[in-house]
């Protein structure tokens, strides 16, 4: 009996690692595609010249992202995992279209130096939330005010483009998003469902945790970036 037990936890530890495996290699070919797309419309200089030329179309691009992240969030359930896929791969490379911009702004040293403490600073806290024994629910929902009423400020700061918060809204953004990340981990790894390892809804649990955390990784990069982007 306690043999069986025992195969049965070993089974369950090992599907959960599986499970993490694929949904950091599901963002990792997220990541690649949105920095492959971004660096290479930043050295096609016709493309770069309609984005920043025209606002219809970079805010055009800025819709379709939201629209693609609404719907996979919302409808995944009712999706195949080929759809959810293709999805989450279109929206990598639509958002690697409008990042393409940074290279505009930033020198291209500084760029992979913040893209590599972000990488590093992901890694370790991702670690943590895999591996804590804390609940970390709590922690989660005062980030999730926290990222409620930072996106308030941020939005009202466009219209008035205050330094004093905008530094403030960089710093409290990187202190979110570095809890967001070992809360989220902490999440898909508990939400994962032991016995389903192969089937479609396991796929599309793997691409929804995967986009989770690439939304952190990306948004944590962009607010490092304003503290470490050597200006051109």
């Amino acid at each position: 009996m306690n043999k069986t037990i025992k195969i049965s936890q070993a089974e369950a530890i090992a599907e959960t690692q599986n499970f993490i495996v694929k949904v950091y290699g599901w963002m990792s070919l997220a990541l690649m595609i949105t920095g492959l797309v971004a660096i290479w419309t930043a050295s096609n200089a016709a493309i770069m010249s309609v984005l920043t030329e025209s606002r219809w179309v970079f805010f055009a691009l800025i819709i379709l992202e939201l629209v693609l992240v609404v719907y996979l969030g919302g409808w995944i359930a009712k999706m195949s995992s080929q759809t959810a896929a293709l999805i989450f791969i279109l929206y990598s490379m639509v958002n690697g279209f409008t990042l393409s911009i940074i290279f505009l702004i930033f020198t291209t040293d500084s760029i992979a130096s913040t893209f590599f403490i972000t990488a590093g600073t992901f890694a370790v806290m991702s670690i943590y939330g895999y591996f804590t024994k804390s609940d970390l629910t709590r922690l989660g929902n005062i980030l999730l005010m926290g990222l409620t009423g930072l996106i308030i400020a941020s939005a009202v700061n466009l219209l008035y483009q205050d330094e004093t918060l905008y530094w403030i809204t960089t710093y409290a953004g990187i202190l979110i998003f570095t809890g967001l990340i070992a809360y989220d981990t902490q999440k898909i790894k508990n939400l994962n469902i032991i016995g389903n390892a192969g089937t479609d809804e396991d796929k599309k649990e793997a691409i929804i945790g995967a986009l989770t955390l690439y939304l952190d990784f990306i948004n944590l990069f962009l607010k490092l970036l304003r503290i470490f982007g050597r200006r051109k």
